[in-house]
């Protein structure tokens, strides 16, 4: 079956691969000629997403490319450190932090090495149903054909739209979140570890690489601004926002983030806590197009990469894509809604076995 993915990022990516494993013949369609937004982010996979690449033998790349978080503190106003949780690796993946545009480009290379075609600069304006499959339609006028269209094209998804037009609009958090980088000496660190700070107007998060640098996300309330806006703020705009929202605090936030220089990024959360539409009979979402988390729990992620494997299984297992798309959405529309009510509420429980421990097995078949 050909398969085409709208959408290079994560979930398109490892959906390939996935989709190639299970017997598919996927080309990927990426909008942006290189990378992609939030390009300046990093992120953390955790157990749950690592799990999910190792299913398809994708996880080794990641863990070469990236750093190990061994737990996390938890640091009040006062500066008190009030509590520390230890990540339980025991027979999981251990998380990895690595930057966004390092995983896509370890995820697009692997994917490269599989014998998937990544079509760049190609950006999905809308798709028909012809007879026997789908055919997608890009701003470049030139049209492809297939089986079926796995719209993978992230928060503002062009699929979720032709899938149902009446679909929510992607709804903002209240939150504005800056991340930064910094190799200044003289900083606090925290090594193998997130020191997560409770400011009294903002939160705050950093860690320590092995090589010494410093990664860091402010989370900050703030009024939702045009995107036309927020993309014409500059690194020092980014860094001065950052900075007065913990200006005066006794912590080390404003520290930090004053020992940066242009490594800074920001922009507005987003999140889709529910889709009415998952699929049509030649359509299907998968990723952020289907279920976006604000970044609370730091799983949105390895989400969509649960979503990329159980898709594809779903794919190879069960007779036609209306039998494969109603499986995948009973195994997963559950799961992802609570994870993207929980981000909302800022507070995903002490318990979180239920998002760690989840593991999919390749060999095991899907049976509708």
């Amino acid at each position: 079956m050909r398969v085409l993915v709208a959408g290079g990022g994560i979930s398109g990516t490892v959906t390939a691969m996935a989709l190639k494993l299970a017997g598919h013949d996927p080309v990927v369609f990426e909008a942006h000629a290189s990378g992609g937004e939030d390009i300046g982010a990093f992120l953390t996979l955790m157990h749950n997403g690592m799990d999910a690449l190792r299913a398809i033998g994708a996880d080794g790349p990641v863990i070469d490319a990236s750093f190990a978080a061994f737990g996390v503190e938890l640091v009040v106003p006062t500066g008190e450190t009030v509590g520390r949780r230890e990540f339980d690796t025991e027979g999981l993946d251990g998380p990895r932090t690595l930057t966004r545009a390092t995983l896509y480009r370890v995820l697009q290379d692997e994917a490269a090495r599989r014998g998937i075609a990544i079509e760049r600069g190609r950006r999905l304006t809308g798709a028909k149903t012809v007879p026997g499959g789908v055919t997608a339609e890009f701003a470049d006028g030139v049209t492809e054909t297939g089986d079926v269209l796995v719209g993978a094209d992230g928060l503002r998804s062009v699929v979720r739209r032709l899938i149902d037009p009446a679909a929510d609009e992607p709804r903002y958090t209240g939150l504005t979140v800056v991340y930064g980088y910094t190799r200044a000496e003289g900083l606090p660190a925290a090594p193998g570890i997130y020191r997560m700070v409770r400011g009294s107007k903002a939160a705050f998060g950093f860690t320590t690489d092995p090589d010494g640098a410093t990664f860091w996300f402010a989370r900050i309330p703030d009024e939702e601004r045009p995107r036309a806006e927020i993309a014409a703020v500059t690194p020092a705009g980014w860094r001065a926002f950052a900075h007065a929202a913990f200006a005066g605090e006794p912590l080390p936030c404003a520290d930090i983030i004053a020992a940066t220089g242009d490594e800074v990024f920001g922009g507005h959360s987003y999140d889709v806590p529910e889709t009415r539409l998952w699929s049509t009979p030649e359509m299907v979402l998968a990723g952020d197009a289907a279920h976006a988390a604000s970044p609370a729990a730091g799983q949105g992620a390895s989400m969509a990469l649960e979503d990329s494997v159980v898709l594809a299984k779903c794919l190879r297992d069960l007779p036609d894509p209306v039998s494969a798309f109603a499986a995948y959405e009973g195994l997963r529309r559950e799961r992802v809604e609570k994870l993207v009510a929980a981000s909302a509420g800022q507070d995903v429980g002490e318990e979180r076995d239920w998002l760690y421990s989840h593991h999919i097995d390749w060999d095991a078949k899907i049976t509708g």
